[in-house]
């Protein structure tokens, strides 16, 4: 079957983003967070072994290439850690986390005087770059040629709103949370233009908590502790549309709906996609959804029936959690039902255009923190080629 070369991201083999970190790395992080080392001598460690990243991502043939967040211990770092207004906390109060929110529980046993978070305790303001000093970095250990197509992951705009509830704020700061989020959209709007003006055409928003409205336990928990999910979720489709208002064109913008990648491969969230699809795939002005796929805990593919013309969905059909191998053509299969789907959905097209706004991804990074999934570097260079050797049997020559 024909289909149209990709020329932008995202491209038909793809990856979230966060990639093993070797051993060297680790070890030497360590000895910077305890003191032993300079941040210069860190930096050159990084630098080598994002150098390394990069020879990987261009031998399995990824375009979409990432640093694979090696300058950073977990996914969600860079914006509020940052951001004006947002202070650390070596120890907040367990009764200011959320009931609903994953691992409370495992915090109230083994931490009993508090958690390390981010508490918004004034007015915020972005003062700093977030990220332009990562991709700046990523540029000088590519190629030009690879320059528009460098990928650069970045924290949702709810991460810590939703962990702490009530406690987000002060109500003497903010008012209700669409100011709150006011504040918060002008920050992401500004670091958007700022990773544009340095040459960012491919950004992706790591969103987990997205899913946990899908999830009918954690929706309960939101219930009993008296938080209306409904309204809460219309207030991140909100806030998300004031972050991407107006972001360039010519920038592909992505959110990835993950559902969990803690220490030893551990999701969060259960539940297909339904509850959520119409308003993210017709609320949420991005271009592209990263999608997980990859077990029966995601739900089936019919949501993708919402999926608009102009949009494209990443299909993360693969496990980055775990070293066993998906088979091939199994994968193909999958990716022609969800096509299937998507051309009889409620705005009908043929199944080559639908095949044409389809890629595949692994369904997470690697190393959405700093010790990574239980697979080698060997187990992640097999899956990121089992990728590209899958679109290349859907989209010949088009990957």
């Amino acid at each position: 079957m024909a289909s149209t070369p990709r020329l932008h991201p995202p491209f038909r083999a793809d990856h979230i983003g966060s990639l093993k970190r070797p051993l060297a790395l680790l070890k030497k992080r360590k000895d910077f967070d305890e003191g032993r080392c300079s941040l210069e001598e860190l930096t050159v460690v990084e630098d080598e072994a994002i150098r390394n990243a990069i020879q990987m991502q261009r031998e399995v043939g990824i375009k979409a290439i990432t640093d694979g967040e090696f300058r950073r211990h977990i996914f969600y770092e860079g914006v509020f850690d940052n951001l004006d207004g947002m202070k650390y906390i070596p120890e907040v109060p367990l009764e200011w986390f959320m009931d609903y929110v994953p691992d409370v529980e495992a915090f109230k046993i083994h931490n009993r005087n508090g958690v390390p978070s981010y508490i918004c305790e004034s007015k915020l303001k972005r003062t700093k770059p977030f990220y332009i000093g990562q991709f700046e970095a990523l540029k000088k250990l590519t190629k030009p040629e690879e320059h528009k197509n460098l990928k650069i992951t970045m924290c949702a705009p709810e991460w810590f709103h939703l962990r702490h509830g009530p406690y987000a704020y002060p109500k003497s700061v903010y008012k209700d949370d669409d100011e709150y989020f006011a504040d918060v959209a002008q920050a992401y709007r500004e670091e958007i233009q700022d990773l544009y003006a340095a040459g960012c055409r491919n950004l992706q928003i790591d969103a987990p908590l997205f899913t946990f409205f899908c999830d009918t336990k954690m929706l309960k928990g939101m219930e009993e502790s008296g938080v209306d999910h409904v309204a809460l979720f219309d207030t991140y489709c909100r806030a998300y549309a004031a972050c991407f208002e107006g972001h360039p064109q010519d920038m592909i913008v992505g959110i990835h709906l993950c559902r969990g990648n803690f220490k030893g491969g551990r999701h969060w969230s259960e539940g297909g996609y339904d509850r959520i699809a119409i308003k993210i795939f017709q609320e949420i002005p991005v271009d592209t959804y990263y999608l997980e796929y990859e077990t029966e805990r995601a739900g089936n593919f019919e949501p993708l029936r919402w999926l608009p013309r102009n949009k494209s969905v990443v299909l993360g059909l693969v496990s980055s959690k775990f070293p066993e191998m998906e088979v091939k053509e199994e994968l193909v299969r999958r990716v022609h039902q969800a096509a299937e789907i998507i051309a009889n959905g409620e705005d009908k097209r043929s199944k080559e255009e639908a095949l044409n706004q389809i890629c595949i991804s692994p369904q997470c990074g690697f190393a959405s923190h700093m010790e990574g999934n239980p697979v080698t570097e060997e187990n992640m260079k097999h899956k990121l080629s089992l990728v590209v050797e899958t679109a290349g049997i859907i989209w010949p020559g088009n990957i």
